[in-house]
């Protein structure tokens, strides 16, 4: 099993929307993958609430069954564009892929 978790910093506004609403988007958008992608086993997204000066707004947590899917899911055109919108949305990222 293959776990994907990615964090990510947004910026204040983007796309005439602000971070919290940008974040709520991000959410329903990650969350309709869910289905689209053989081997996608778990689509979790969550928001910080712990508001320390380090920390990400928005997490995505996702299980996979193996690499080949994580490999799909990466291709996948909705799952491209939402990397183009999140261009514009976010300053930062954060990912890490392990196996278990």
């Amino acid at each position: 099993m293959i776990k994907h978790i990615v964090f990510w910093r947004l910026n204040e506004s983007a796309y005439g929307n602000d971070k919290q609403t940008n974040a709520q988007i991000l959410k329903e958008k990650l969350l309709a993958m869910q289905g689209k992608v053989d081997g996608l086993l778990k689509v979790e997204v969550g928001f910080d609430f712990s508001n320390e000066k380090d920390s990400c707004e928005v997490v995505l947590y996702s299980e996979f069954e193996n690499k080949e899917a994580l490999h799909q899911y990466q291709i996948h055109p909705d799952h491209e564009e939402i990397k183009k919108w999140l261009s514009e949305v976010r300053c930062e990222r954060r990912v890490v892929d392990y196996e278990i």
